[in-house]
């Protein structure tokens, strides 16, 4: 199939439906500590806007916890039938760990998910909101096992190898292995961030087109002062991770900045633009400010890092394609820390619900949060190769023995349903942010028509004369 190699198959599926997964994952946690912060607010000051925005975003949280969980089962058959091997060497760390992620975090959010959807009007406020802190909680502890299994397979420790399989030592270590923080506290605020966003763009799109109600000026004042503060903070966890990831995956850096030896003493540029060239071993085209690469790598004026051709040819990353997913993510955060900063200044001047050309920023920067995500983890795991577990167990080695075309085939499959399944759920998704905000009742009181809550609905066969004359 285009003349790839069933290796190449296997790694192009599961990096399609992985593409998928992570989006809604991001917006979950998001939205699910978004809806535990609305319902605190109601709480605390009983106005009614924060009822209605939480039952706005109830909604698409529901559909967008459906859809994960659904790209997420279909990943984890993925070890298995095309990645045996990694199963069978790594499974004894892996497999445990993403075990526990059910048996905590799924568990908790499941047990509580049903009184978070039904349960406004039929259990107490007190229990209600537990509820929704329970689920918000369940998918950071979700997100805590997923990224301790990723994190260690980036920087192993805590295991040993016994009759060519890799077994636990150290629990603590495989779980805190060095690289963790950094990767939880970095996806963490990205999926903050990407769902300030969703909610900024939303909110914007609405005053736009006339919508301005209290509901949708509270929702886009919250994403831009959410966009405000955690924007900056990302940055400063980026070069936390970044200078934990010079430590660890040397090769990985050399590869996102397109560097391939030190010329002497030379400080390092930081390069803005250019296009790697593995054949040749050096980035045409390169547009770069001297020094800045030194100040930010390695924190001085003038230090150096290892270039690619200091690694084997057979351990360098693709240094073009991290190359520039890398600069993507960077690029976004920047424009994400412009918007906040934009927000803040018109705040003050009493424009921020009223600045057009900023509302039409806010509405384009509506994406830009998932596409970081998907920079930041291109960046992650091709920067990896090629290695699954790092410095440990090649991606070669670690695939199914399968032929190309039944490779072919379940890709084809996986690209025509997921494109079908998962974009009825977010044009779905799409329509319910059009609606906006609704009133809503909060006892849950019946309105007294035909068909509402508690309300029995009149037999069509009695007729309107009877109907009207009957006894209330």
């Amino acid at each position: 199939m285009f003349g790839l190699a069933a290796l190449d198959l296997a790694r192009v599926q599961f990096a399609f439906t992985m593409s998928f997964h992570i989006l809604f994952p991001a917006i979950t946690i998001g939205l699910a500590s978004y809806l535990m912060v609305l319902e605190a607010c109601w709480l605390r000051t009983k106005r009614q806007v924060f009822v209605d925005l939480y039952h706005f975003w109830l909604r698409i949280f529901a559909v967008n916890f459906g859809m994960g969980v659904v790209s997420g089962i279909v990943m984890a058959y993925q070890f298995g039938t095309n990645w045996a091997a990694f199963s069978e060497y790594a499974g004894g760390i892996v497999g445990p760990l993403m075990t526990y992620e059910v048996l905590t975090a799924f568990f908790l959010e499941a047990g509580f998910l049903g009184v978070m959807l039904f349960g406004w009007t039929r259990v107490g406020p007190g229990l209600h909101f537990l509820a929704t802190c329970m689920v918000a909680l369940g998918t950071l502890i979700s997100a805590t096992w997923i990224l301790g299994a990723n994190s260690w397979m980036q920087t192993p420790q805590g295991y040993a190898i016994e009759g060519g399989r890799m077994v636990p030592v150290d629990w603590f270590a495989i779980v805190f292995n060095p690289s963790f923080p950094y990767r939880l506290a970095h996806m963490a605020i990205a999926a903050f961030l990407a769902t300030a966003l969703f909610v900024g763009a939303s909110a914007a799109w609405h005053l736009l087109k006339g919508n301005d109600r209290p509901a949708v000026r509270t929702m886009f004042s919250m994403a831009m002062w959410m966009a405000l503060v955690v924007a900056p903070v990302q940055a400063l966890v980026g070069d936390m991770h970044g200078l934990n990831t010079l430590r660890y995956q040397p090769a990985k850096i050399a590869a996102l900045e397109g560097h391939w030896q030190n010329e002497g003493d030379e400080p390092l540029p930081l390069l803005l633009f250019g296009v790697p060239d593995m054949e040749q071993e050096r980035t045409r085209f390169a547009v770069g400010v001297p020094r800045l690469g030194s100040i930010i790598l390695t924190h001085t004026w003038d230090g150096q890092i290892k270039g690619l051709k200091e690694f084997p040819r057979d351990e360098r990353p693709n240094s073009l394609i991290v190359f520039w997913s890398f600069r993507v993510m960077v690029g976004l955060g920047l424009l994400m820390i412009l918007l906040g900063a934009w927000s803040l200044w018109l705040r003050r001047g009493g424009r921020l619900y009223t600045q057009r050309g900023f509302l039409r920023f806010a509405a384009c920067m509506g994406p830009a949060g998932l596409v970081a995500v998907l920079a930041g983890w291109i960046t992650t795991e091709v920067g990896r190769q090629p290695w699954v577990v790092y410095g440990v167990l090649r991606t070669a080695d670690a695939a199914s023995k399968h032929g190309v075309a039944p490779l072919a085939l379940s890709l084809a499959l996986f690209v025509v349903s997921y494109f079908f399944v998962f974009g009825v759920g977010i044009a779905y998704v799409l329509r319910l942010v059009r609606k906006g905000p609704q009133a809503f009742d909060v006892h849950g009181a019946p309105h007294g028509g035909p068909g509402d809550q508690r309300t029995p609905a009149r037999p069509l066969s009695v007729p309107e004369k009877d109907a009207a004359d009957s006894p209330p």
